[in-house]
């Protein structure tokens, strides 16, 4: 796939997360932040599944979806993305560059919405501000999402069990937060639809004004004696040329 088509597809995945999340934010801010669909049955299940040891495992993945662990796995696929330790320092950069601005920006639509969490009665976990899109998960998918975009450079073929194991991690944190009964589940759906977007608007950034040498390889050398010439021709080597 070229750079247009990358970007292109970017683009594409990226505007229809967009749409599909406004959609869904239309319909929590009618609904006043009440629960939607399924946001009652996911919780009740959770209530009623919560053996002790399956909620210390959720909690320990919860807790990879926020604080220091998505900001150094963020800088690990910059140093898996770039080819050199310049760009590996570029790219990393760019990296936290799209998780921060996508914080913010999901801080700008929390406080726009205002969508209340369960009951604080139901909660396994702390948790804190509004509800909608949810915050574990949105980080969690944005950083799955770098670290596939990385691996994806660097081993295009052979790497398909590392991206799910990857996109496994993204998908169980923010199933987590509504199994400790701080999040409703459409809270959760809103997180990937938000990161979805957000990476899409970064990757499409990213392929179109990048130079094509940042994480490829070394552009060639503008007096290299091989450039704009017609390839040799081996049965002439050896031979004066005439006159």
């Amino acid at each position: 796939m070229n750079r247009r088509d990358a970007a292109d597809l970017a683009g594409m995945v990226g505007l229809g997360a967009w749409v599909a999340f406004g959609v869904l934010t239309m319909v929590v801010i009618g609904q006043d932040g009440a629960q939607l669909w399924s946001d009652d049955g996911f919780l009740a299940w959770s209530l009623g599944h919560r053996p002790d040891v399956a909620e210390a495992l959720a909690r320990g993945v919860t807790d990879t979806g926020s604080g220091a662990v998505p900001y150094v796995l963020t800088v690990l696929a910059g140093m898996v993305a770039g080819r050199t330790a310049r760009r590996r320092m570029g790219a990393a950069a760019l990296g936290l560059a799209c998780l921060g601005a996508g914080q913010a920006l999901r801080y700008g639509v929390m406080e726009a919405v205002q969508r209340p969490r369960p009951a604080r009665a139901d909660w396994a976990a702390s948790a804190g501000g509004w509800a909608f899109p949810s915050g574990h998960t949105t980080t969690a998918a944005l950083t799955a999402g770098l670290l596939i975009v990385a691996v994806s450079l660097r081993a295009p073929r052979g790497a398909t069990p590392l991206r799910v194991v990857i996109g496994c991690w993204g998908v169980l944190v923010g199933l987590s937060r509504v199994y400790l009964g701080v999040h409703w589940f459409t809270d959760v759906i809103g997180g990937w639809l938000f990161a979805t977007g957000w990476l899409g608007v970064c990757l499409y950034a990213m392929t179109r004004w990048l130079p094509a040498s940042f994480v490829s390889g070394t552009p060639r050398a503008p007096d290299d004696p091989t450039e704009d010439h017609a390839p040799q021709d081996p049965g002439r080597r050896g031979r004066s040329r005439p006159a």
